[in-house]
């Protein structure tokens, strides 16, 4: 059964701008997908959909086997455990240290007022070392968020979204603030994870060959409708240019 699905969803903003129009695709679990598109085509929609950021405004979306779009205060909450997000610009807490930050992770299993105080057990503090050994990142770990590079923050992102122990991650634009080297590094450990912790990863990309190199399916949409479902190895030039109106989209070259 399919940890996620789409069926004809919709979505309109302000009752004129029309974000996703009909759109129908399912996920395995253990699936690397990547989603391109240019810039307004409507990938950061599916995303917010899905974590219930934003309401669909017609159509269904299935996760783990549950209607999530008519879902209450309470389930919404249970969903966004199982689905970690991990941004473009890392959403993370400046002032406080690494370790702190990834703790954070933890605070949907919490109430809000142990939350406030930031008690964590020592099962949760040893995770989250672990984790941050992981990803390279021990000798930072009580470091200060901004006094890291772009690329540790981004590390320091996905280690949170671990500590939620997700049945997913939904990464939008997740490499789009990074140099390619640090680029290449987050790719790499999104795709380790996705492996070895058989976790669902789909990942909102405008780099196409770095999509291309690392996604098992690839997802290609404009003007909110999906133009492409398939392997990349069949994602044609004449498909990209129909997806970006460009031969090749915003490339990486040698991405890995």
């Amino acid at each position: 059964m399919p940890i996620l699905e789409f069926k004809n969803v919709s979505k309109v903003y302000n009752n004129t701008t029309k974000a996703l129009t009909d759109v129908s695709f399912s996920v395995d679990e253990g699936e690397f997908v990547s989603i391109i598109g240019p810039s307004g085509s409507g990938k950061s929609t599916i995303l917010r959909c899905i974590n219930r950021l934003v309401d669909v405004t017609q159509g269904s979306i299935f996760f783990d086997g549950h209607d999530i779009s008519q879902a209450d205060k309470k389930e919404i909450r249970e969903i966004r455990k199982k689905a970690g997000m991990i941004f473009q610009h890392y959403n993370l807490v400046n002032r406080l240290s690494v370790i702190e930050n990834v703790l954070h992770g933890r605070l949907g299993y919490k109430s809000s007022i142990v939350g406030a105080v930031g008690h964590y057990t020592e099962e949760e503090k040893e995770r989250a070392f672990h984790i941050l050994a992981m990803l390279g990142l021990t000798e930072q770990a009580y470091k200060r968020c901004d006094e890291l590079s772009g690329g540790q923050k981004q590390r320091v992102g996905i280690a949170r979204s671990l500590m939620q122990e997700p049945r997913v991650l939904l990464c939008d634009e997740p490499i789009a603030s990074l140099d390619p080297s640090s680029a290449k590094v987050i790719m790499d450990y999104l795709e380790y994870i996705n492996e070895t912790m058989k976790i669902t990863c789909i990942a909102n990309l405008h780099q196409v060959d770095v999509a291309m190199a690392y996604a098992k399916r690839i997802i290609g949409i404009t003007g909110g409708q999906i133009l492409y479902d398939g392997p990349p190895e069949k994602l044609t030039k004449a498909k990209i240019y129909e997806i970006y109106q460009s031969d090749e989209g915003e490339l990486i070259t040698d991405a890995k």
